[in-house]
């Protein structure tokens, strides 16, 4: 009987967890993402300065000290905005750009990706604090320039090289300067936020214009 009783305690110690920790840990995880859904609206709406915890905790449904078991201060909490939602989207780029395809296959697919998975995202938003907030507020500027530019450009660099190497693209201008491929995304997430209700702009014709102007028409069967 006491072996009996023994075998179910260390089956749940080799788990590491007692009963219902499952439950509370589902919890905590949802609170955890509320308060960064929350964050990333009062970000959104006022800005990083005048974004108040307070009001962060109310649109989460938490206590303003529950922001506070999860996250140092309101700083890391935007780091943890852009970890978790921008960190799976440069993996999946760094995929793209690591895969042995043709380039202009790679210039399709990131065209896709940008369209899909930020512009028609709350990504679309981190950038827009970026480019609004990084000016104020450098460490935030060069923690997104840390988290996800320099790994976007490292890898499509290292691409890039190889094309010119393949023959692929006959010069090296790209590879110096990554930032003309990402130009057309930056105009727009700006034009959408001040102009599209005059002129909207049809985003993904934008993105093949520009690939067709830089690696040429893309064959057809």
């Amino acid at each position: 009987m006491l072996k009996a009783n023994r075998k179910p305690k260390a089956a749940s110690a080799r788990r590491g967890r007692r009963p219902g920790s499952g439950a509370r840990a589902e919890k905590a995880a949802a609170r955890r993402e509320a308060i960064l859904a929350a964050a990333l609206d009062e970000f959104s709406a006022r800005g990083f300065a005048a974004a108040r915890l307070d009001d962060m905790a109310k649109r989460a449904g938490v206590a303003k000290g529950t922001i506070y078991l999860h996250f140092r201060d309101k700083e890391a909490l935007f780091q943890e905005i852009v970890r978790s939602l921008m960190g799976p989207f440069v993996g999946t780029l760094e995929g793209v750009f690591k895969a042995d395809i043709p380039l202009r296959t790679i210039a399709d697919q990131v065209v896709e990706l940008f369209v899909r998975e930020v512009f028609g995202t709350r990504r679309k938003d981190i950038i827009r604090l970026i480019i609004t907030e990084g000016p104020r507020f450098p460490k935030l500027a060069e923690f997104y320039y840390r988290e996800v530019l320099s790994r976007v450009f490292s890898g499509a660099r290292e691409r890039l090289r190889r094309a010119v190497d393949r023959g692929e693209i006959s010069h090296d201008s790209l590879v110096r300067f990554p930032q003309l491929i990402a130009a057309p995304g930056m105009v727009a997430i700006i034009w959408s936020g001040l102009f599209d209700r005059f002129e909207p702009l049809d985003v993904r014709e934008l993105l093949r214009a520009h690939m067709n102007i830089l690696f040429g028409e893309r064959k057809t069967a």
